[in-house]
């Protein structure tokens, strides 16, 4: 695909601005496509000097038909920093206020264990086609991302060289935050691995991705959700479409929801294994962790309660010695 070519008459400082982001580490598509819609509505507005007047800004603010609010606030958000970059350099320009983030109603779909058995056995008995590595390389993908709760773009960013099999870890590099982590993986997944790698790995560089295309090259996102799609089918699992899933991404909501289970299950505090989650996550912040307190907490009621009972227990036996007793 051709890169996009910047038209409008702040084309060059777009092109920098990105450059410089770019330099600096950051790897985000989602600000670029911003971005070009930036370029874009420009140059429909004919603005053929560099100044960014109100009207412009009340027309950019506008939320567009069909637009998401995740994706609204994304493109509001990302051109305000770059108005302000060019505020700083002296242009003429009116920077956009800020849009408050609503969050989203959507909720993400959790796997019941049939549907989790029965996609699996739609996924383990795949046949190659052309490419002959899909048949081994399928169920070690889809597990990666249904037990470590990796990004599709995290998973399909794996090299060889970032599989450390002795130890059984797997670092990511291609993150949304552009922060590198671990992933461990657990017996199960790791034994997939180490038989995976026996049969591919001889065949690559360390550079070289694990999972690839008939070419040789890295599997593309596409691909990959046509499989997902395709294996719900075999599974007996309705797909809605229109974003409305089951997604590839529900593997990663599937994996923190069950995990913070998990945690609590063993007598954790919930707000204790919160920032953990987050950080095996690869959560910016504890904020976006704690949406899958409140999914956990809808699922499996008991864990709620059980908080409660712990809360009363404390506090309760606190306020009772805190409190003057009304015989004396």
């Amino acid at each position: 695909m051709a890169r996009y070519e910047f038209a409008s008459v702040f084309a060059d400082e777009l092109q920098d601005y990105i450059n410089d982001k770019e330099a600096a580490g950051y790897k985000g598509a989602g600000f670029r496509k911003s971005l070009i819609g930036f370029d874009r509505f420009c140059v429909e507005q004919e603005i053929h000097e560099p100044v960014f007047t109100t009207y412009h800004a009340s027309k950019w603010l506008e939320q567009r038909r069909n637009e998401s609010h995740t994706t609204h606030y994304a493109r509001i958000n990302t051109s305000k920093r770059f108005l302000k970059h060019l505020s700083i350099k002296g242009y003429e320009v009116y920077v956009v206020r800020d849009i408050k983030y609503k969050g989203t109603d959507f909720q993400p779909h959790i796997y019941s264990d049939t549907e989790v058995i029965g996609y699996f056995l739609a996924v383990d008995s795949h046949q190659s086609g052309m490419n002959r590595k899909d048949a081994i390389q399928y169920p070690v993908l889809f597990r990666i991302l249904y037990c470590c709760g990796t990004r599709i773009n995290e998973t399909l960013g794996i090299r060889k060289k970032d599989v450390d099999l002795e130890k059984g870890i797997i670092l990511l590099n291609e993150t949304k935050n552009s922060k590198q982590r671990y992933v461990v993986m657990g017996d199960d997944l790791s034994g997939l691995v180490n038989t995976y790698a026996d049969k591919c790995f001889y065949l690559l560089g360390d550079e070289d991705y694990i999972f690839t295309n008939a070419n040789g090259g890295r599997l593309d996102k596409k691909t990959i959700y046509e499989k997902h799609r395709e294996f719900l089918f075999q599974a007996g699992i309705p797909y809605v479409g229109d974003g409305s899933g089951p997604r590839i991404h529900d593997w990663r909501h599937h994996m923190a929801v069950y995990s913070f289970k998990q945690l609590t299950d063993t007598g954790l505090d919930m707000y204790v294994a919160l920032p953990i989650l987050s950080s095996y996550l690869g959560h910016k912040t504890i904020f976006a962790t704690e949406k899958y307190v409140r999914l956990t907490l809808q699922l499996f009621p008991y864990i709620e309660e059980k908080f409660n009972m712990m809360v009363d227990r404390i506090f309760g036996s606190i306020t009772a010695e805190v409190l003057p007793d009304e015989n004396n």
